[in-house]
Parts: C-alpha cells; structure tokens; sequence
C-alpha cells in the first residue's frame, strides 16, 4: 500500500484532492499544508508519494525536491504558467486535473517507486546500526582507534569476506567479548 501526502496551503484544495485520491481506494492520504510538515512527515511515516500544489504555507514546493528519499516523488499540480517554471525533475499535471488524470499519474508514481526501491540499497534497522556502533566502540576502546579508523575497520573486513558489515559487527563483539 501506498503512503502519498498530500500538501496544498489551501486546506479546502488539499481536502479535494484527498478525497479524488481515497475515493478511488488507493489509499489514506496524509493532509500538510507547508514543507517542513512534508519533509517530516517523508521521513516519519516513509512516504511514497507527495502530491502538493506549486507554493505552500513556508515557501515553494519545488524547494522539497532535493530533500526527499531516491523512492519518493513529488507530483505538483498547478497552472500551466507555474508548471513552466518549475524544474523539469518534477513530475507536473496542469491544473485543473480530472480524477482518473491524478489516479493514474499516482499508479504510475507508485509502479515506478517500487521498481527503484529493488534498487536502491537498504536501510540498516536501529538494531543493525546499534551492532555495528557497539562494535565501532570496542574497536576504539580495545584498540586506540578513531571512529573514522573503527568503521573503515569493519568495512574493510565485511569487503574482505563478502560479509555484510552487520555481519561483521556481530563477529568482532562476539570474538572480542571472548
């Protein structure tokens, strides 16, 4: 299931376009109305899409591009004069936009996110970066080593053997623990 925000600074625009977008059973939408509300929220609750208007209560919406994941788009819809000079990495629908127009501009959002994320590397879980921390801080302690020094350390060994560097964390506190 897809998680799409949807961000316009006019609440009534957003409750609209929150509704095209449910009532066609993708999904929940979840409702921001300025950037920083956006960028949290990508971040937070791992949202897929943001479908957001041309300018939001903080600023232009464009400026979110950089700052969202590989596998999160940004679909703006505004008037064709704004559109124009919006950058052309965002993908863009002209207002006024029909409902089965934004359906399916969604579905082929949602289609290509899920070809990426196949893609694109992994997260490590917070238990995978507190092993390799733990392992970084007996590297350090036992022998003398920089943070920088302790995680080339790890790497090195993980290149070295085909492991991955979790892998390599568990191994080096379960031989040096001994």
């Amino acid at each position: 299931m897809e998680k799409i925000a949807v961000a316009f600074e006019n609440d009534a625009t957003c409750r609209r376009v929150c509704d095209m977008i449910e009532s066609s059973g993708i999904t929940g939408c979840i409702r921001l109305h300025s950037c920083g509300e956006v960028r949290r929220a990508v971040h937070k609750a791992r949202i897929n899409i943001v479908v957001c208007g041309y300018k939001l209560s903080d600023g232009p919406s464009e400026a979110l591009c950089g700052d969202l994941p590989p596998a999160c788009s940004l679909l703006m819809i505004a008037a064709q004069g704004q559109l124009d000079l919006v950058n052309e990495d965002i993908f863009k629908l002209p207002a006024p936009i029909s409902r089965s127009t934004l359906i399916a501009s969604i579905q082929m959002l949602a289609q290509m996110n899920r070809r990426l994320n196949k893609y694109i590397k992994p997260h490590r879980s917070d238990e995978e970066r507190d092993l390799v921390e733990q392992a970084k801080q007996l590297l350090m302690s036992r022998n003398g080593m920089t943070e920088e020094q302790a995680h080339r350390f790890i790497q090195k060994k993980s290149m070295d053997s085909g492991a991955k560097m979790v892998q390599t964390a568990q191994f080096i506190l379960s031989d040096m623990t001994l």
